[in-house]
């Protein structure tokens, strides 16, 4: 279920504060969006019909008010006797600094990156770097936790029992039932629980991007004031539980994750820069080398605590592995028809019939072409698409359609599902993937590899070593890092052509 961000803001916020434990790149974001947007005065904004009539400069953040719940132009100076729409209120200057003035985000992170922390706010007065969670947890209304799934459980029973009488907690982690399960077992039973998750990295613009909200141990009146917290950030608010978050979340992340960690494996491996091989420029192969690079610009735990902790995430790591190693298998073999017999089924479950499909495609064919970080040629040479050939043949093994979670899409997994549909949905590009898969050498060595990498991650996950994990991604983070600007500026466009093939 899913609803738009902007709701009235609950009576009794006045002097709500937040809190924010970890202030790593997630956890900055949302400490900057709300700091900018100065929600705190919105509940004494709404609720008036009044003319304002001053002939003085109003502080920049009513007009942020205004842009956000009226959607017109900002003006930075009213002048007298002008009549604005029924919801704003009239405001002296002073009072409009005194809204400010007791609004606050408490934060904190590892008592060593303090001062580094209170110098780089120190120029903003709403938010407060805190030496430890205990500061941020005793003062707070809301506390949200951003730090890294795999030391949640640890970092909540240090903080928690600190928390606020009748606070709100919830927290950031792409896993939630370890997130949940450390709440229940160390915070008070008078505090509310209410987790959020924003479906989208630091640095994507969050409008209309969807946010998870978890109502798991909370009244009506603990989630609307989260929402009314949350609502400057302009999500799409979708309600789950905390299972069906997870589920959705492995349905829609963690194959392709696997797909696109193998392929860096794989080429850094072969010690191979793939935009600066022909084979690999142009068409999908341009979303694939970007979607890989973007991948590996992250840091590393982000996408450790949703394949490690994820037990449903564990079992499709496990079998997209199968899926790679049994293809690969056919391809070495020569089995054309049984490949072809075996990814035309496979097809058929995921997609269903082509009949069904939408006319519009995910992803739009002139996006493939236009973005590359090496020089296309003109007659780029086939490939099998093995990464992708796997995606399809383990989500139909697990009997998972992607499609039922659109709700909770965002531009990059539409990116990594669309390069799939669009080898999919078209007889001949799927033929010439399959002919080319068992009758061209070209790639073996490259799908060796991309094999060994595959079973690799797999191995990894069941054994659930999160410093494995760590030294297996750094180390081919580094190996693509001189390439990850570039990647980054030419990722974001295509984000944003993405954005722009969603509108009517």
């Amino acid at each position: 279920m899913a609803s738009s961000s902007d709701s009235p803001v609950p009576a009794g916020m006045e002097n709500f504060v937040i809190g924010l434990i970890g202030m790593g790149d997630m956890g900055k974001m949302y400490a900057e969006r709300l700091s900018a947007a100065g929600w705190s005065s919105y509940t004494c904004v709404l609720h008036a019909t009044l003319t304002i009539t001053l002939s003085e400069a109003i502080p920049s953040h009513f007009f942020l008010i205004h842009h956000h719940f009226h959607n017109q132009p900002l003006t930075w100076r009213l002048k007298s006797r002008n009549t604005y729409p029924s919801s704003l209120v009239i405001i002296s200057r002073h009072r409009a600094q005194w809204l400010t003035a007791d609004y606050r985000i408490l934060a904190c992170d590892r008592e060593e990156n303090l001062e580094r922390l209170q110098k780089e706010y120190a120029g903003n007065k709403n938010i407060e770097i805190c030496r430890n969670g205990h500061y941020v947890s005793r003062a707070s209304d809301y506390i949200i936790y951003s730090v890294e799934a795999a030391v949640i459980d640890r970092v909540i029973a240090q903080y928690g029992p600190s928390t606020k009488m009748g606070a709100i907690v919830g927290g950031q982690t792409s896993c939630k039932s370890p997130e949940i399960k450390a709440f229940e077992a160390h915070l008070p039973a008078d505090v509310s629980i209410v987790s959020c998750h924003s479906l989208h990295g630091p640095n994507v613009d969050p409008f209309n991007q969807p946010l998870v909200l978890i109502q798991h141990r909370a009244p009506d009146e603990a989630l609307h004031k989260v929402e009314a917290v949350l609502q400057c950030l302009r999500s799409k608010f979708v309600y789950l539980t905390a299972l069906e978050h997870d589920r959705i979340t492995a349905d829609t992340q963690a194959v392709t994750h696997a797909a696109f960690l193998s392929m860096g494996k794989a080429w850094h491996a072969n010690k191979q820069f793939p935009w600066e091989l022909s084979r690999y420029v142009g068409g999908i192969e341009n979303v694939k080398v970007n979607l890989m690079l973007r991948i590996y610009s992250q840091k590393w735990h982000v996408y450790a605590g949703l394949a490690i902790l994820n037990p449903e995430a564990r079992e499709q790591i496990s079998q997209y592995a199968r899926s790679v190693t049994d293809l690969y298998t056919l391809m070495i073999e020569g089995n054309l028809e049984g490949l072809r017999e075996r990814l035309y089924r496979a097809r058929d479950k995921v997609f269903g019939p082509s009949t069904a499909w939408d006319t519009r495609p995910l992803l739009e064919p002139s996006i493939l072409s236009s973005f590359s970080l090496g020089t296309p040629t003109d007659e780029p040479r086939p490939n099998n698409h093995l990464s992708l050939l796997a995606m399809v043949d383990c989500w139909a093994a697990l009997d998972i359609v992607p499609y039922d979670h659109m709700l909770c899409s965002t531009p990059l997994f539409r990116l990594r599902l669309g390069v799939t549909e669009y080898l999919f949905r078209n007889d001949e590009v799927l033929d010439a993937a399959i002919q080319t898969a068992v009758e061209d050498k070209t790639y073996r060595s490259d799908d060796l590899e991309f094999t060994f990498a595959a079973r690799g991650w797999a191995e990894c996950v069941s054994l659930g070593h999160f410093e494995t994990w760590e030294k297996r991604f750094v180390s081919t983070q580094e190996f693509f890092e001189p390439r990850f600007e570039e990647a980054k500026v030419v990722g974001n466009q295509m984000i944003k052509k993405v954005l722009e093939s969603l509108k009517p």
